[in-house]
């Protein structure tokens, strides 16, 4: 089963282009699940995947469970083993995928905290009220980091891009005549994204300043096509967007704790409250499948009896006719 499993992470890198990260939780999973039936089998020889039936993998998921980790690692755990059982199937190694017989665990409602669009605006005010009134238009490096900082939070909220999609933006994939994104996003797909015209004066505004921030010193010339960069001259990182957005949270007032993943929850919402269309947002944030957009996207109950006290005909007031039908008395 161990070239079974080698075998699988090749088609995953060669024939899916799986990233890295994904190849590294796969053969995390699959290695523990490996473990388990050689512990099974008494150490012997390595098991074999035609003798792997639900009731070993309903074992390895009580094992989990009774080790207290969290639910949704645990469906992770199992989605990984469908996929590898799946593709033992179509190699024609089994006839049956075991894993379909087995499953995963009710994974409790979790709400990502968003931000109303009154505290969105706040925030994206931040890097400007947190700027010196010395002079008009300071220059240098502390002025350079200021203007990425809110082209970083204009884009973000702008696109509803992932953090990591972000940070690997190069300069040619920004068209701020057209005001578009070309983003690479999970397995390696390739979208376009609309950007609104706030964020692209902010980051016309970077742009012009980029150059001021310092070039690396000990590790050679600064990325030439790197969209974002650090205070250091490198490509900046995840965890230098999730400082920046922590910072900025706490410049602006707010009370909340919003990631950057947050802030894709508040772009998805905006635009639905907003009246877009689920679908559209759908291929914006860059989603396989509607139901994921649809845990992205936080209706209040207001907007929801507005809705049907709009479109519903028995929601009307007594006193309220329906409207008339064109070419009908």
């Amino acid at each position: 089963m161990r070239e079974a499993i080698e075998e699988y992470l090749t088609y995953l890198r060669a024939e899916r282009d799986s990233s890295a990260h994904t190849l590294r939780n796969y053969r995390v999973d699959l290695t523990q699940f490996l473990g388990h039936l050689e512990e099974r089998t008494g150490g012997g020889s390595s098991p074999r995947a035609e003798q792997v039936d639900h009731l070993a993998i309903r074992g390895f998921l009580a094992r989990l469970h009774g080790a207290h980790l969290a639910k949704a690692s645990v469906g992770r755990k199992l989605a990984t083993l469908r996929s590898f059982f799946r593709f033992l199937c179509r190699q024609g190694r089994l006839t049956a995928n075991p894993a379909d017989l087995v499953h995963g665990p009710r994974l409790p409602v979790r709400t990502t905290p968003h931000l109303s669009v009154d505290e969105a605006f706040q925030l994206l005010a931040a890097p400007a009220h947190a700027a010196p009134a010395t002079t008009p238009k300071p220059r240098g490096p502390a002025a350079a980091l200021r203007a990425r900082d809110r082209a970083v939070l204009e884009l973000f909220y702008a696109s509803g891009l992932r953090i990591g999609e972000l940070v690997a933006l190069a300069i040619p994939d920004v068209d701020l005549q057209e005001g578009l994104v070309r983003v690479l996003g999970k397995g390696r797909k390739e979208r376009i994204v609309p950007v609104g015209r706030q964020a692209c004066e902010a980051l016309r505004a970077y742009l012009d300043v980029r150059g001021g921030i310092p070039a690396p010193a000990a590790k050679g010339p600064r990325d030439p096509e790197a969209l974002f960069l650090n205070h250091r001259g490198g490509r900046l990182s995840v965890r230098g967007v999730s400082r920046l957005v922590l910072a900025y949270l706490l410049k602006s007032g707010l009370g909340k704790k919003i990631t950057p993943h947050g802030l894709r929850h508040s772009f998805a919402t905006h635009l639905l409250d907003a009246g877009a269309d689920l679908r559209a947002i759908q291929e914006l944030l860059g989603h396989a499948h509607l139901r994921t957009t649809q845990r992205y996207t936080h209706v209040g109950l207001d907007k929801v009896l507005e809705v049907y006290d709009r479109a519903h005909p028995r929601a009307r007031s007594s006193g309220q006719a329906p409207s008339p039908v064109p070419g009908k008395p």
